[in-house]
C-alpha cells in the first residue's frame, strides 16, 4: 500500500550511488597497467576527449581512437572495451533501497548522470536499471553535462515535478548544491547508512520486513 509523503520523485546519479563509477581514474590506471600503456599520456588524452564523449558528441570508438588506438597495439579494441565494461560494479544495497522506496511510496525515479552512451547503455542493461528507473537524463542522451545547471532544469521539466517534492542524491557535493539551487532537497551520498538516515529525515522510511 502506498504511504503518504510529500516527496514524489527521487533523482539519482548512477556512478558512485547505484553502481561504481564506470571509467574513473582508478579504472584507467588499472587499464594502463593491464595493457602496458603509458598512464600519464593516457590521462592527458582522456581529459582532452572524455567530456566530448560524455556529451554524446563522440562515439566510444572515436574516444578510444584518440586515447588508446592512435597507434598499433598488441591487443584489440574488443578486448579493451570488455575491460572497460568490467569495471562497473553494482551497489546492491543502494539498488534495493531505491526499489523498496519506489514500491512503498509510489515514487518517480529518475537519473541525472554524466555517462557516455555505450557505457551508459551497457550499465543500464547489465544491472536492469530500467526495471525501476522511469527515465534517464544522461549527458550523452541530452547533450548536457553536469555541472551545467541546464541538465537539472531539463530533468525537472521532463519529470513535471515541483522541485520541493523531489530529492537529488549524488556522491559529488558540487552537483548536490546545484540541485538545491533549484529548490530540490539534496543528499550527498557517502554510504548507505548516512543516505538512509537523510531519507528518513525527509520522511522516506522503510518498514523492516519480518521474516518468518
Amino acid at each position: 500500500m502506498k504511504k503518504e509523503n510529500r516527496i514524489t520523485t527521487l533523482f539519482l546519479d548512477i556512478g558512485g550511488v547505484l553502481l561504481s563509477d564506470g571509467w574513473d581514474r582508478n579504472s584507467r590506471k588499472t587499464s594502463a597497467e593491464t595493457f602496458h600503456l603509458d598512464h600519464l599520456d593516457m590521462e592527458d588524452r582522456h581529459h582532452l576527449n572524455f567530456e566530448t564523449y560524455e556529451l554524446g558528441k563522440m562515439t566510444l570508438d572515436e574516444y578510444l581512437d584518440s586515447v588508446v588506438f592512435y597507434k598499433k597495439r598488441d591487443f584489440n579494441r574488443d578486448e579493451f572495451k570488455a575491460f572497460m565494461y568490467e569495471q562497473s560494479r553494482p551497489q546492491p544495497e543502494m539498488i534495493t533501497l531505491i526499489i523498496n522506496l519506489k514500491k512503498d511510496y509510489d515514487l518517480k525515479i529518475a537519473v541525472i548522470s554524466n555517462e557516455g552512451r555505450e557505457l551508459n547503455e551497457y550499465r543500464i542493461k547489465k544491472y536492469k536499471l530500467n526495471e525501476f528507473i522511469d527515465f534517464f537524463i544522461s549527458s550523452s542522451f541530452v547533450n548536457l553535462r553536469k555541472p551545467d545547471a541546464s541538465i537539472f532544469r531539463l530533468a525537472l521539466d521532463v519529470a513535471q515535478v515541483d522541485p520541493a517534492e523531489s530529492i537529488y542524491i549524488d556522491n559529488q557535493p558540487l552537483f548536490v548544491s546545484i540541485a538545491e539551487r533549484f529548490g530540490m532537497k539534496g543528499i550527498w551520498h557517502t554510504d548507505l547508512q548516512s543516505t538512509t538516515q537523510q531519507l528518513n529525515a525527509f520522511g522516506l522510511t522503510l518498514i523492516p520486513m519480518i521474516h518468518e
